[in-house]
């Protein structure tokens, strides 16, 4: 009698198993690097944009598109804005997933980006939501987030990764408050009045690519 209601158990028991697996789902899709490697937390990859023209191996573009840092505008630096600069690779950043645990990167998973870059500015390198300009109506991309702690108080402080075309490219759609009311768009190039290519949110995503640092 006893191990009838063993094997009863053990037979609910792997059925609730089998049941939550399925309910969960498959993992999202992991990002790759331009070698065709996953790209990991915490380590060093360069934001490459893909250039809307093609290259023709003459000129800056020789070495392509990349990210760097730069003033808010002429009167004020702090805290920087990301914005798109052609002919050099850019600055090195890291991804940490809203799961610490995970080490691999995964498409529309929460992460926050940071340049592992030291600045002059107290704010930190973190990507972050931040920077509404009135005269052209755009959201900027900027810095002064802090990594993890998933919540309302830092719900600008997410980004994801999509798949676009033949590469990914930026959302900003946070999914770590369940009851705050976010924006959901992609993430743009802004020329601003100065021809500075600042990184904004927009209706036109910026196609990118993930370069390892090493390489």
């Amino acid at each position: 009698m006893k191990s009838s209601f063993l094997l009863f158990a053990l037979s609910i028991a792997v059925s609730t198993a089998q049941i939550l697996l399925a309910a969960a789902g498959p993992s999202p899709e992991q990002v790759v690097d331009t070698t065709g490697k996953k790209v990991r937390a915490g380590v060093d990859y360069y934001i490459r944009p893909v250039p809307e023209t093609p290259c023709d191996g003459r000129g800056p573009c020789v070495n392509g598109e990349g990210l760097v840092l730069i003033a808010r505008s002429v009167n004020v630096t702090c805290p920087l804005n990301v914005a798109v600069v052609v002919g050099f690779r850019g600055l090195p950043l890291q991804f940490t997933p809203v799961d610490p645990k995970k080490g691999v990167v995964r498409v529309s998973t929460d992460q926050n980006i940071k340049f592992n870059q030291t600045t002059a500015c107290k704010e930190g390198t973190v990507w972050k939501l931040d920077d509404f300009d009135t005269t052209t109506g755009q959201w900027f991309i900027t810095t002064g987030g802090v990594v993890g702690n998933p919540g309302r108080e830092t719900a600008g402080n997410w980004f994801k990764i999509e798949k676009y075309e033949d590469a990914y490219k930026l959302l900003y759609c946070p999914s770590v408050c369940k009851f705050c009311k976010v924006l959901c768009k992609d993430v743009g190039v802004f020329v601003d009045q100065n021809q500075s290519r600042r990184l904004a949110l927009s209706d036109k995503p910026m196609k990118v690519h993930f370069q390892p640092a090493s390489a």
